[in-house]
């Protein structure tokens, strides 16, 4: 038997046949409640993550201050849901500031390809002006 090292490499080549890795035909998704596809929805896996966080360390507190369980359960799902739509919203209000950065970022470096050495490109404004006063 090859030792470990001698082994050929997942995926690689051997004998002029490829070796096969055991793939789904679909991919799988979480969706949560039946409609949040915490896959493929942005700020969602994240959300869901400091929520469960969140209810943990409420839970949890509220159990160690008073020892009563029932009541500390309805804490921690209280603080599920504070946690979970408030970095939802501040998750997506970030998304959004950057993808607005993104689109005049583009809209830039567009401007700046389709004025480069144009009579419009304010670069060249600016050296002429330097050039007379000189």
């Amino acid at each position: 038997a090859p030792t470990k090292s001698e082994r050929p490499a997942k995926g690689s080549r051997l004998g002029g046949t490829r070796c096969r890795q055991p793939h789904s035909s679909g991919s799988t998704s979480f969706k949560l409640l039946g409609f949040l596809d915490v896959k493929n929805v942005p700020c969602a896996r994240e959300s869901v993550l400091y929520g469960s966080l969140g209810s943990l360390v409420v839970g949890l507190g509220h159990f160690l201050a008073t020892s009563r369980v029932r009541r500390s359960c309805d804490f921690a799902v209280g603080g599920f849901i504070c946690t979970m739509l408030g970095y939802w919203f501040y998750c997506r209000y970030n998304l959004a500031q950057q993808r607005i950065r993104q689109r005049m970022l583009k809209e830039g470096m567009r401007n700046k390809m389709l004025f480069e050495g144009s009579s419009f490109d304010p670069e060249k404004k600016q050296t002429g002006n330097e050039r007379s006063n000189s």
